[in-house]
């Protein structure tokens, strides 16, 4: 009699299902709850690969390093040129402004020392016209009284230049502008006045003298005319 019992009625399909991969990789790996040791080549191989991708970063390395210091000496000389257009758009700026108020003291300057340089060679050709041989006992007082005239015009035209110009006084043009403002003494009343009120004032200071050369003139007509 045949017997009905067939074992595959009891096998779960299911669990075969399962079991066969755990199976199977405890088959690879070895015994149960054991890990197998890399071979030599293998560990040559992770070695070498480790190898080549250090070799990569140093080289990425170098690569940004590189990058950073061309970066850094553009940074730098970026920051150079801003200090330094800065610093010179203050010093020409500056300068600019400086040689122009110079240029236009130097321009002054010169001009007066030319008019003074006129007024000093027409003084010095009154004074050298002067000829005290021709004088005569008729005329000493009035010839006297011109060259006294003549002398004192020319001594207001030295002193009104010696306040202008130190070279005259034997000072450099520059000591002026080197020296101290406190070592230089109080500039003298005559210094602040025109040229029109400077005229003025030589006008008065000779009117004396004027008058009293007229005189002398009246009384040498009179003498003249009650000889003849």
């Amino acid at each position: 009699m045949a017997s009905d019992f067939d074992p595959a009625d009891f096998v779960d399909s299911d669990f075969q299902a399962h079991k066969t991969p755990q199976t199977a990789t405890a088959t690879t790996l070895g015994p149960v709850g054991s890990v197998r040791a890399p071979t030599r080549e293998e560990v040559d191989s992770k070695v070498v690969e480790a190898q080549q991708k250090l070799a990569e970063l140093k080289r990425a390395q170098e690569e940004l390093e590189r990058e950073r210091a061309a970066l850094e000496e553009t940074r730098r000389r970026q920051s150079e040129f801003q200090t330094g257009r800065q610093e010179m758009v203050h010093n020409l700026t500056r300068g600019v402004g400086l040689l122009e108020e110079a240029e236009f003291t130097t321009r002054r300057d010169a001009e007066q020392m030319a008019k003074a340089l006129t007024d000093f060679r027409d003084a010095l050709s009154k004074i050298e016209a002067v000829q005290e041989s021709g004088w005569n006992k008729d005329n000493f007082n009035v010839e006297l009284t011109r060259a006294l005239t003549a002398v004192e015009n020319a001594r207001m035209e030295w002193n009104a230049a010696r306040l202008k110009f130190p070279v005259l006084s034997g000072q450099s043009s520059n000591t002026r502008d080197v020296a101290p403002a406190k070592n230089f003494p109080e500039p003298s009343p005559l210094a602040k006045l025109t040229f029109g009120q400077m005229l003025k004032l030589g006008l008065a200071v000779n009117l004396p003298l004027t008058l009293v050369a007229a005189g002398d003139v009246a009384a040498l007509m009179v003498v003249l005319m009650q000889r003849h």
